[in-house]
């Protein structure tokens, strides 16, 4: 399974941290968020991670060449780096940039590298390899708790809120309509890198890709969790989430 982790970000809302540290190294209860985010897609079965790098990116090289991730069964995972010198291109443009390093020939994963989450990372990207409706990528979902949501109904992705305003609608309705947050996972198909390669501009987020792909006809689905474990997350990207985060860690909550 080819991962990526989306590590290129600036980090401004934590610091003064990331004066100093870049954003994916900054710890949560004494271990930085790129090694947590790492061990779980490995765990999840990728024996290949992209990561991609900008602000302070000579210090997530040296962390990742220190790294000693292996599979379940001992074998060296295949880590390669893609840096973005010119400053951050966003989620949309690092994976445009990236989109070399993928082999095509199956769902791929990305995860933000500041997001705490329960996701069953597996469960998600068997439900994106193993759907027979053409979907062109799966987000992980949970309930909306922020002010900036995504709105699905029937067919997947159908739109988006911001700020609890009325919901803006990339086609019409299909059935009901229910709104979500965007826990910063998704299982992509191959498919999905043609989509973003044919985008002219270099720096983009992939978010406006899925809308674009959902008012075009193409379905982007969602998951929201197993009956066993429905999706949780924590966006660790200002000081009052960090610290919320170091607690709920140390407490077991979340891994």
């Amino acid at each position: 399974m080819d991962a990526m982790i989306l590590a290129a970000g600036l980090g401004t809302r934590l610091r003064p941290l990331t004066h100093h540290t870049p954003k994916a190294l900054v710890e949560v209860d004494g271990v930085p968020m790129l090694e947590r985010v790492a061990r779980r897609l490995i765990d999840a079965g990728a024996d290949r991670v992209l990561v991609n790098v900008s602000y302070l990116a000579d210090q997530v090289q040296a962390y990742i060449d220190g790294a000693d991730w292996r599979t379940g069964t001992g074998e060296p995972v295949e880590v390669v780096v893609s840096d973005e010198p010119d400053g951050p291109l966003e989620t949309g443009g690092g994976i445009k940039k990236a989109a070399g390093f993928f082999r095509r020939d199956a769902p791929f994963l990305v995860h933000n590298a500041d997001i705490l989450t329960d996701v069953d990372l597996g469960a998600l990207w068997r439900a994106q390899r193993d759907a027979a409706d053409g979907r062109i990528a799966t987000l992980a979902v949970a309930p909306a708790r922020t002010d900036r949501a995504l709105l699905l109904d029937d067919g997947g992705l159908a739109g988006y809120t911001l700020d609890g305003g009325e919901p803006k609608r990339m086609r019409d309705a299909q059935g009901e309509g229910r709104v979500v947050d965007f826990c910063g996972v998704q299982a992509c198909a191959p498919a999905l890198l043609d989509a973003i390669e044919a985008r002219d501009e270099a720096k983009f987020s992939v978010m406006d890709v899925y809308l674009a792909q959902a008012r075009d006809g193409a379905r982007v689905a969602a998951f929201d969790g197993t009956d066993a474990q429905p999706n949780r997350f924590l966006d660790v990207g200002t000081l009052e989430r960090l610290e919320r985060a170091n607690a709920v860690v140390a407490d077991g909550d979340f891994v």
